[in-house]
């Protein structure tokens, strides 16, 4: 079904997106062949896989990096040489915000309660949880290519073919070259033989570090394309080491639906989520569904037709008073020039350090920007032309670029899992099922507020209907009354699934009786229940977005 040659690419991608550690002990210092001495903290994992018309595959992966910029290192195995540029992460942080599930209860008084106001809203309810190399071919190791890209040198690399340990080659040329591809505590000889595998495969070597005089905060998501005749999207995560729990969030771009055909598809139990903080403990309620399906699931967290996202990436009144700039550069005096490029994209990724080069008086650039001069600026100061044709060139192409990318395909599918580093010894591929149906992120229920005359309504009985015909109830003052994934609790899926690249799939696991037991235990009963006393205390509802903030924490 997919090229070995495929497979080994976007294996080795989330291969490096997919594994991270934590200061102050070195693991692998996560997909980055990174400093020994100085390991990093990998903090989120987002990736977009785009199958393009033009039989090449895009891969835009983004990795949250803090450490000292010298010992910043990141190598992928690619097939071939790939077009290689930089995306944003602001296009990640509006796609991520414009698909997250959201649980949304809506308040319903039943009866009448005594007369009083109803407490203050908890200060909780409502919060936001949300996420130049210069190195030449040497007798050992041909250089294929090499470049700059935003913050980033690169070089596509291959070791001679006569060497009969090319992984052994791969980590001797790099480590001499600055990367440090063997973490504390590491085996320089699981690395050798990690790289040596691909290589052999006929995979070259794709290493980036940051340019001199970038910082840390120049970071960027990184962009390859590549070609290859298969029509779907395998992906492949690999585990040097990974912390426990580790989030990660897939959008597949193609013509239908996306699936994950050797994985589980997970549905989850909505009894578990907290209506009443707007399902501040959703990422718990994964780690557990994942974790009783061996972490070889994934959770659909939305599915439907690209055009939903139009206008959602680069934003209209964002764009034309730029474009106006660009279309009448020589028109507008330096002064204007500058200060509509401030007002238009001060906060995209990019702009503070094409400011640094070009306006003077600049101050934070890759932080806090500021232009002391820029209120007086004449023709002479800077080149503007220059200053606006490498605003578009690192700036607001990447961001255009991803807009136009997540268009390109009919459908767009969010699929969202968690994985330990024992569990990532399956390689999770993607396929396209045309029958399935759309997948809403916009969950809602009801939250009825059971009152009487003897009791205030902070004191009041409340039940939650869900969707699925469950209710739900809890007492005044009492937390939600499931944790899930600990002993006591109902199962986190509701159905365990396996979709295939046609029909509507086959269960493996129907939890749903079990589910009803008990909330039956609780007094809440299941599809068929009916009011009962318990009571609830008054919590204001909130629109709550799950970010991915990555390993070992209980929200994205």
């Amino acid at each position: 079904m997919f090229s070995d040659h495929l497979q080994a690419t976007l294996s080795a991608l989330l291969f490096l997106a997919l594994t991270g550690v934590e200061p102050p002990t070195a693991k692998a210092c996560g997909g980055f062949f990174c400093s020994a001495q100085a390991p990093v903290n990998q903090a989120a994992e987002r990736i977009i896989f785009a199958k393009n018309v033009d039989d090449t595959v895009t891969a835009i992966v983004q990795i949250q990096y803090s450490g000292p910029a010298e010992q910043f290192a990141w190598v992928l195995p690619v097939p071939g040489v790939p077009d290689v540029s930089v995306s944003s992460d602001l296009a990640f942080q509006r796609l991520q915000t414009a698909s997250n599930p959201q649980y949304i209860a809506t308040q319903v008084v039943e009866g009448e309660c005594r007369e009083g106001s109803f407490p203050a809203p908890e200060s909780d309810s409502g919060v936001t949880l949300n996420g130049g190399l210069d190195s030449t071919s040497g007798p050992d190791v041909d250089v294929l290519a090499s470049g700059t890209v935003g913050p980033y040198d690169f070089v596509v690399i291959r070791p001679d073919s006569s060497f009969s340990e090319l992984g052994d080659v791969a980590v001797d040329w790099l480590t001499t070259e600055g990367y440090d591809v063997v973490p504390a505590g590491g085996d320089p000889d699981d690395i050798a033989r990690l790289l040596g595998s691909y290589l052999e495969g006929g995979m070259n070597l794709l290493a980036f570090r940051l340019s001199k005089g970038n910082a840390v905060g120049t970071i960027r998501p990184i962009r390859i394309t590549y070609e290859t005749d298969e029509p779907m999207i395998p992906i492949r995560p690999t585990a040097v080491a990974a912390d426990d729990d580790m989030g990660v969030l897939v959008w597949v771009l193609g013509e239908h639906r996306a699936v994950p055909v050797n994985y589980r598809t997970l549905v989850l139990n909505e009894a578990l989520i907290d209506w009443r903080l707007s399902g501040a403990n959703y990422n718990q309620v994964v780690i557990a569904a994942a974790n009783e399906a061996g972490g070889q699931g994934f959770v659909t967290e939305r599915a439907g037709a690209s055009q939903d996202y139009d206008g959602v990436l680069v934003l209209p009144e964002e764009l034309d008073p730029w474009d106006y700039v660009t279309e009448n550069v020589d028109s507008l005096s330096a002064r204007d020039v500058a200060n509509r490029a401030i007002q238009s994209l001060q906060n995209w990724d990019g702009f503070s350090d094409v400011a640094e080069r070009f306006l003077p008086g600049v101050t934070g650039a890759s932080g806090t920007f500021v232009c002391s001069r820029c209120s007086s600026l004449d023709d002479d100061d800077y080149d503007k032309q220059a200053f606006v044709d490498a605003l578009n060139d690192e700036v607001v192409d990447p961001m255009r670029e991803t807009q136009e990318l997540l268009l390109s395909r009919p459908y767009v599918t969010r699929l969202y899992t968690t994985l330990s580093a024992d569990e990532m010894d399956v390689d999770p591929l993607f396929n396209f099922n045309p029958d399935l149906g759309d997948a809403s992120n916009m969950h809602s229920a009801t939250w009825v507020i059971e009152c009487n005359p003897f009791i205030f309504a902070s004191e009041a009985p409340s039940r939650f209907e869900l969707e699925d015909g469950r209710v739900v109830r809890v007492d005044a003052g009492e937390p939600w009354p499931f944790v899930a994934g600990t002993k006591g609790s109902p199962p986190a899926n509701s159905l365990v699934m396996q979709l295939s690249t046609s029909g509507n799939g086959a269960v493996i696991e129907d939890n749903r009786a079990e589910i009803d037991r008990a909330l039956d235990r609780l007094g809440s009963g299941g599809c068929s229940a009916t009011p009962a006393t318990s009571s609830v205390g008054w919590l204001a509802v909130g629109l709550l977005s799950i970010v991915l903030v990555g390993r070992r924490r209980s929200a994205r």
